[in-house]
């Protein structure tokens, strides 16, 4: 089916001649592939997809959307849950090919343009001892991930990602190229670190690095008879941890395949191999657990560590908030709901924020999330479209049993793609009218509104 007027041939010409990287339409063999994201569930046929190699190539495709008026729609990774890195009938400025990364070990910073995923950048800089919070998964984007915000393994150390970026290049509605850092443009760098893609399109981004080379880390599976038990007591133990450990909890399925339900805590250690193993010892003393798989390892390794849990073309569906805290009835309402998962890739992971990441100020950048706390997030994950009606069905149904214990705080990237206006402005709090202000000097025709989207009101 046709979703969109062919773009008029002229302008592709005269895009083509301006454009070094490769601009794919629906009549090319390599449309379907190019054309898939991470989550398999999304399903979208853009008019143009303009694989960029460089910034000229992002202004000249964003001027061929900006004049015909066309959606514009942003890969960077193309990892986001809610798959708004593509768009039906729309160009999609794909930034995959955009690679490069340069470390400068002396003054521990680095640069990625926005086609890196973590796992590069890690690697990078792991070869100089060197480190930056990242995510937990490493096929997820260096681009989308930091301009939400960016939790990750070191948030306990070293904050949010976007709590270690020093500059972003950033290709404007208007086609300027700025160079954004907190003393040339303060109001846009803080918008920038948290508040999407609502800005522009982010070519690369500049980090400030740490120097880590090991972490202890690895995960203890319990049999789901104990969840309650494992529960609660790691709501005890996470009431006083250092910034260098953080400490997760899952409620999630075997990987090998018997789908055996299993209650999961899955932890890193930033600090020296001594220290981490006498803090993690009241951990792995605990219980019976069927697995324990902890111990020294690179940091990209753990960074790797749950990517087989998410693979590429799996079908996914989440929703997920802060709760007011992680009590009894929170508790037993969390494991209630798993038992009823129809899919043996779903599960319910706990995210706890303490540390470095709350001691920024909730002002500071446009991530408002610096309590301290959990996170919540139902992730359902499945493979055969069948289930699809049954999936959506089970998560929004354990959304709406766990919704009155939630907080009113939201982390953007894990919004699904349904989400309203309402979401988003609850994952912004106190910084939302603050984003519209920023929003509305900076692309008032909301030409980058397949996001998250920052609305500016007339």
């Amino acid at each position: 089916m046709e979703l969109a007027t062919p773009i008029d041939p002229q302008r592709m010409q005269t895009l083509a001649a301006r454009f070094t990287g490769v601009l794919i339409g629906p009549e090319d063999a390599a449309f379907d592939e190019a054309r898939r994201i991470h989550n398999g569930l999304v399903d979208k046929r853009p008019a143009l997809i303009a694989r960029c190699r460089g910034t000229e190539d992002v202004r000249a495709a964003l001027a061929l959307a900006r004049d015909t008026g066309l959606d514009v729609a942003i890969r960077g990774g193309g990892h986001n849950v809610a798959g708004r890195a593509v768009v039906d009938g729309g160009v999609v400025i794909d930034l995959s090919d955009m690679k490069a990364i340069d470390v400068d070990p002396e003054a521990r910073s680095l640069r990625a343009e926005g086609g890196v995923l973590w796992s590069e950048l890690n690697d990078a800089a792991a070869a100089h001892g060197l480190a930056v919070t990242g995510g937990v998964i490493s096929t997820t984007g260096v681009a989308g991930l930091t301009l939400g915000g960016g939790l990750g393994w070191l948030m306990g150390v070293h904050g949010l990602s976007v709590d270690n970026l020093l500059s972003v290049e950033l290709v404007t509605a208007a086609g300027d190229v700025l160079t954004v850092d907190d003393e040339s443009r303060p109001d846009l760098f803080w918008a920038l670190r948290g508040g999407g893609g609502n800005f522009g399109v982010a070519t690369s981004f500049e980090f400030r690095l740490h120097p880590l080379r090991e972490v202890v880390a690895g995960l203890v599976a319990h049999p789901l008879d104990a969840a309650g038990d494992v529960l609660r007591f790691y709501r005890d133990f996470t009431r006083d941890l250092p910034d260098e450990l953080t400490a997760f909890a899952a409620l999630v399925h075997a990987p090998d395949g018997s789908g055996v339900p299993l209650a999961a805590l899955i932890v890193c250690h930033a600090g020296p191999r001594e220290r981490a193993e006498a803090e993690l010892a009241p951990l792995l003393g605990f219980g019976s657990p069927a697995v324990t798989q902890v111990g020294p390892m690179p940091y990209p390794a753990v960074n790797q560590m749950l990517d087989a849990a998410y693979p590429r073309g799996a079908l996914n569906y989440w929703k997920s908030s802060f709760v007011a805290a992680l009590d009894d009835d929170t508790i037993d309402t969390a494991i209630e709901q798993f038992a009823a998962c129809p899919s043996p890739m779903g599960g319910i992971v706990i995210e706890h924020f303490h540390g470095a990441v709350t001691r920024v100020p909730v002002g500071a950048t446009a991530v408002p999330l610096r309590e301290e706390g959990y996170n919540l997030a139902i992730t359902d994950v499945w493979s055969d479209p069948a289930d699809t009606e049954a999936n959506i069905e089970w998560t929004r149904a354990t959304y709406a049993a766990l919704s009155p214990h939630f907080a009113a705080r939201r982390y953007v990237n894990y919004l699904a793609d349904d989400e309203a206006d309402e979401a988003v402005a609850a994952a912004y709090g106190e910084n939302f009218s603050r984003l519209q202000e920023v929003k509305r000097r900076y692309d008032p025709d909301n030409l980058f509104h397949l996001n998250h989207n920052v609305r500016v009101t007339a």
